[in-house]
């Protein structure tokens, strides 16, 4: 893949089948850590981006992977050839285990309705938390009608960290593509802040 000033800063997408049978399903710390050290200069990259991984539902310690999970990652173009060659890279998740097979390169496409299921928050309220990210959004000059969803909880080295799920839609094109470049917040390599088109805001 040839690479373009232009297009340098321009996250893709690069989304590999995942192998394994289950993980905990608090494991975005983990998964963090495994892929740095999988890709050191993930920490350090301002694109870089891990979307959540699909477990099957349930209410256990572990969820289990299904045949259709995959790994995605949003990273620059320049990155593509060494995910390609990581082909068959086994990440290590404390007792459970990831192969990564073949991925899929797309590029991101505008969707009217974008979706993060889960974005940090600062602060323990929601209407504390959708002032901070109409600040975030008016920086990036994103409007949009917002929808605030689901109050969660990650693990993060031993300390908890509140995250809420979040809806915009009506985004025009232009604004569609920046939100899911830029995404929202801290922790996009433990999957918040991160959007994926979304049919209908009625999923939050």
């Amino acid at each position: 893949m040839i690479v373009s000033a232009a297009d340098s800063d321009r996250a893709v997408e690069v989304s590999f089948a995942a192998q394994g049978q289950r993980l905990l399903r608090d494991h975005a710390d983990a998964l963090r850590h495994a892929l740095c050290d999988l890709f050191s200069w993930l920490e350090t990259d301002d694109i870089a981006a891990v979307l959540p991984l699909k477990l099957v539902g349930g209410t256990g310690e572990h969820g289990l992977l299904s045949k259709r999970t995959r790994l995605s990652l949003r990273v620059s173009p320049s990155r593509v050839p060494e995910l390609i060659a990581s082909t068959g890279a086994e990440l290590s998740l404390a007792d459970c285990h990831l192969r990564l097979e073949e991925p899929h390169v797309r590029e991101l496409n505008p969707h009217a309705t974008l979706y993060a299921y889960k974005v940090a928050s600062s602060v323990n309220s929601e209407v504390a938390f959708m002032e901070s990210v109409t600040n975030e959004l008016r920086a990036l000059a994103i409007g949009g009608e917002r929808v605030c969803g689901k109050l969660g909880r990650m693990s993060i080295a031993g300390q908890h960290l509140d995250t809420y799920s979040l809806m915009l839609h009506a985004l025009p094109a232009e604004q569609s593509l920046r939100l899911q470049q830029k995404g929202l917040g801290r922790y996009q390599l433990l999957g918040c802040g991160v959007f994926v088109p979304h049919k209908s805001a009625a999923a939050v």
